[in-house]
Formats: structure tokens, C-alpha cells, sequence
């Protein structure tokens, strides 16, 4: 069996990106149902405390606990994920879409590949960009464009619209960088680095939830299940794969995900919360998986050559 490689990332790695569109997809109904019964910042910052301390229990309890980071050095790119790449993105969605329409953070989300390109050329040379993998990027996110419609550009009229879409781009920098970093981290256990980050994200973000929101004055049954819930899945378990995908198959085989969670999105509105089906879904779902087929065309022949 060959080590997965940027060039041929390996059926287990297709597997796991898969798996997280799911659970990313999932994220945005979680947090919708969690929004009902606490604000924005408690839910980041409750889904980032509650996230990481599951990890922490889980990873003492396979000796992949915090003690298992190999060096200073390791310990520092946790935190620097950590605030920039988890606490930096949600406070800048959190405040981004109060004054932008929602789908314009899902079309700043589908940025973030075409962001990982020139990062990774400069700075990870080893995933090999090349023009089928530009091309395929670019119908990806054209493909979320469809999917997403023209309104997503659309002014709101909200006094701070041009702040908001500053934020939500600076989200997406965040995330594409935030990758870059994690591939060029010292290697060290996934479980590890990933509760590292989620515990200094909620070290940031627990405070500022205080100060805004205070403490929630009841706990609801259904937001409370939510948010458990975003926490254990999008948060805690889909922090380790995003680790181990960026480690072993690279940060633009990862970058993938950001096409596929809107598409998983719409699904979930659709199938468990009613919502109608965009006409426009499956002329978007056509372009994105060409454009993921485009992009990792070498990766899939060889797997299907076997």
C-alpha cells in the first residue's frame, strides 16, 4: 500500500474529505438550531470549549493527550492554528454576516481553494499546482456560485455591508492560510494538535462570548442538543481529520471540502428542515464534481488503475 502523497492522496484520504463535507454540511443546520436558544458568540465559543475538552479526554485516554506533543516548536503551531485558523475565522463570521446576506458567506467559503493555490505553489511546492488543478478550482467555484445564485452579491442596505464582506473574506484568508500551516507543521499526533488549537481557540473566544452575551440564562433542551452535537462532529471530530487530510494529502486536496459543505448544506435544509430545492442545485453539483475529477484526475486513475 502506498503513503498518500498530494499526487495520489489514497482511498482512505477521498473517504475522510467526503466524510467532513458531510459534517461541515451538517454544521450550518446545527448552528441554525443552536442560534435558537443562545447567541453567536456563545455558540463559537461553546462548540470550540466543549470540542476541545472532548478531545482532550479522548486523546489522555489514547496517549494522545497534550503531553504527546513532540516540542515547543509543535506546541506554538497548535496555537497559532488555534487563534488564527479557528478563533480569528469564527469571530470574523460572527460579526461578517450580521451585516451581509448569509449566502455571501458561503460564496467567501468557496474562495478559500482558489486562496490555498498561490499559498501552496509559494510556500508547500511539493503538491505540484499545475493548470488542471486551476482549472478545476474555478469550476468548483463557479459551480458554488450557480448553486448559491446572483442574491449572494446583492447589497443588503446593512451601514456596515462593506465591513462585513471584508470580514468574511478575511475569514476565508484565514482558513487558506490556516491550511498552509498545518501542512508545514512538525509532525505530531492529530488528536494532539488538534485539541492544542480548539482549546486556545476557546481560551480566546470564551471571554469575548462573556463580555457580549454573558452567561446563557437557561439551557434549552433542543438548542443544548444542537450545540452539543456542532461541537462533538463539525468542531471536535472534523479538527482531526482536517489534520491528518492536510498532513498526509496536502492542503489543496483539503481545499476541496469548501465546494462540497453548501451542496451538503442545501441537502440537509432540504431533506430535515423543509426547505425547497434550488432549481439550480444539480447544474452546480455537475460542475463541482467535474472540477473536483479535473483537479485530482491523476489522483483517480491511479486509484481506479489497482
Amino acid at each position: 500500500m502506498s503513503t498518500p502523497s498530494p499526487e495520489n492522496p489514497g482511498l482512505a484520504n477521498w473517504i475522510l474529505i467526503i466524510s467532513l463535507g458531510v459534517i461541515w454540511g451538517a454544521a450550518f443546520m446545527l448552528v441554525r438550531l443552536a442560534l435558537d436558544g443562545f447567541g453567536p458568540w456563545t455558540v463559537a465559543a461553546g462548540r470550540t470549549l466543549v470540542g476541545g475538552l472532548i478531545l482532550w479526554a479522548v486523546g489522555a485516554a489514547m496517549g494522545q493527550g497534550l503531553r504527546s506533543l513532540p516540542s515547543a516548536r509543535a506546541c506554538v503551531f497548535s496555537a497559532i492554528i488555534g487563534a488564527g485558523a479557528v478563533a480569528l475565522p469564527f469571530a470574523l463570521l460572527s460579526w461578517g454576516q450580521q451585516h451581509v446576506p448569509s449566502a455571501f458567506a458561503g460564496v467567501a467559503m468557496g474562495v478559500v481553494p482558489l486562496l490555498v493555490l498561490p499559498l501552496a505553489a509559494t510556500f508547500s511546492k511539493e503538491e505540484g499546482i499545475g493548470p488542471r488543478r486551476v482549472i478545476g478550482m474555478i469550476m468548483g467555484f463557479i459551480g458554488l456560485a450557480i448553486l448559491l445564485g446572483p442574491e449572494a452579491l446583492n447589497p443588503s442596505g446593512a451601514p456596515l455591508e462593506t465591513w462585513g464582506r471584508i470580514a468574511c473574506m478575511g475569514a476565508a484568508a484565514c482558513y487558506a492560510c490556516g491550511s498552509i500551516i498545518t501542512r508545514r507543521a512538525p509532525k505530531m499526533p492529530p488528536l494532539a494538535f488538534a485539541t492544542g488549537s480548539l482549546l486556545v481557540a476557546s481560551l480566546i473566544l470564551v471571554p469575548i462570548a462573556l463580555v457580549k452575551e454573558g452567561l446563557p440564562a437557561a439551557f434549552p433542551a433542543g438548542p443544548g442538543l444542537a450545540l452539543l452535537l456542532a461541537a462533538l462532529l463539525p468542531t471536535a471530530a472534523a479538527a482531526v481529520i482536517r489534520v491528518r487530510v492536510i498532513t498526509t494529502a496536502g492542503s489543496v486536496f483539503m481545499s476541496l471540502t469548501s465546494y462540497q459543505v453548501p451542496v451538503w448544506s442545501v441537502i440537509f435544509g432540504v431533506a430535515l428542515l423543509g426547505e425547497d430545492l434550488p432549481p439550480q442545485l444539480f447544474i452546480a453539483l455537475a460542475l463541482i464534481l467535474s472540477g473536483i475529477a479535473i483537479s485530482q484526475s491523476r489522483a483517480l486513475r491511479a486509484m481506479f488503475a489497482r
